[in-house]
């Protein structure tokens, strides 16, 4: 199989290098183009990115000696070589909505990374195993902007330790989510090293986190009508976020109150059933999505994030709570969370024949 030719806008920032080791023997892409700032144009990658790669894998052999592209000034150069570009870009949100429609009035498919599109009308905010009906959206988006190309965006990095638990009990009725999630550094785009602000520290602020945090889902579990997003009408989530000294891995700590009286063998067998992408063969979706912990001191998140190479939700500590129940859900900020699970919509999106 000719695999597709792709580009990473932002390459040499913490979630593009995420791209790259992801993409270095990916079955269906290949990275054919890195593209950055100015400062970064005309120098081989492994130039640009020299003190400053973090990933455990060395650089693949395959992107050292590709030439970085400047993100505007060679968009055009960018877009011959390409058929679609993941979009982790480090820009003004204004800006970064205007190199992302630019790339896909010139016929690619990008798939964001980034906040900004996530709450445009016509642009899908996708979980695959969630709501990959959203990409109905697509069409719609290239009929009202007169385009081939289109955007899609995946959601924070903050809702993919719970969410994916919540979904499969929506059918149990929830009432009120409680939330606090207790975030990596590389949420931030730093490690522990060149953060030193955050050793022996815990600060209990992340700006717009939790604002993403409660409205975002909403969107996620909503229906196509009249060709916009209607967001769910609950359940309501209040969310409490906080930066913590790891370098990556993202936990949640979940209060649920549901309508219905649900049983604990219900919710274990909810979350053991949900793998909706079971089947469809794309390479990154992990089997199982979720992974159910019995023990009382799991997940833990040196032990547990990288289960099912990063991309799959562990959940443990299930407690009865006085109107609902009680549970920890852990995920890969940086893999599931950031280049992962855009990763895994573009590999939907080539399934479903958009690209």
């Amino acid at each position: 199989m000719n695999k597709i030719p792709v580009g990473i806008l932002g390459a040499t920032g913490m979630v593009g290098q995420r791209f790259i080791t992801l993409l270095a023997n990916h079955p269906w892409f290949e990275v054919v183009c890195v593209a950055a700032s100015p400062k970064s144009a005309g120098k081989k990658y492994q130039d640009a990115v020299e003190g400053r790669w973090v990933m455990d894998m060395p650089i693949p052999e395959s992107i050292g000696d590709l030439i970085v592209m400047a993100v505007e000034d060679d968009m055009d150069e960018i877009a011959e070589q390409v058929r679609l570009v993941f979009s982790c870009l480090d820009m003004d949100k204004e800006k970064i909505k205007g190199v992302e429609n630019l790339f896909a009035e010139r016929g690619i498919a990008v798939v964001s990374n980034n906040s900004a599109h996530r709450w445009s009308e016509d642009v899908p905010m996708i979980m695959p195993e969630i709501n990959p009906e959203h990409l109905e959206l697509i069409k719609i988006q290239q009929k009202n902007r007169s385009r081939q190309g289109f955007i899609v965006v995946k959601p924070n990095c903050s809702i993919q330790s719970y969410v994916p638990l919540l979904t499969p009990l929506l059918k149990f009725e929830p009432k009120k989510v409680v939330v606090t999630t207790l975030q990596a550094v590389s949420g931030a785009g730093k490690t522990l090293e060149n953060w030193p602000e955050m050793q022996e520290n815990i600060i209990p602020f992340i700006s717009g986190e939790e604002e993403k945090s409660e409205k975002e889902p909403l969107k996620i579990w909503g229906e196509v009508k009249d060709g916009v997003v209607e967001l769910a009408a609950g359940p309501e989530i209040s969310a409490t976020c906080i930066r913590v000294p790891l370098n990556d891995g993202h936990m949640a700590s979940v209060s649920v109150s549901f309508e219905k009286k649900v049983s604990k063998e219900e919710i274990i067998e909810a979350w053991k059933k949900f793998n909706p992408l079971k089947g469809l063969g794309l390479p990154s979706a992990p089997d199982p999505f979720i992974t159910v912990m019995e023990e009382e001191d799991r997940p833990q998140t040196r032990l547990d994030r990288n289960l099912g190479n990063g991309m799959g939700v562990s959940v443990g500590r299930l407690r009865e709570d006085k109107d609902g129940w009680k549970f920890i859900g852990l995920s890969h900020n940086t893999i599931r969370g950031a280049a992962g699970g855009a990763i895994l919509t573009a590999e939907l999106l080539k399934e479903k024949g958009y690209i």
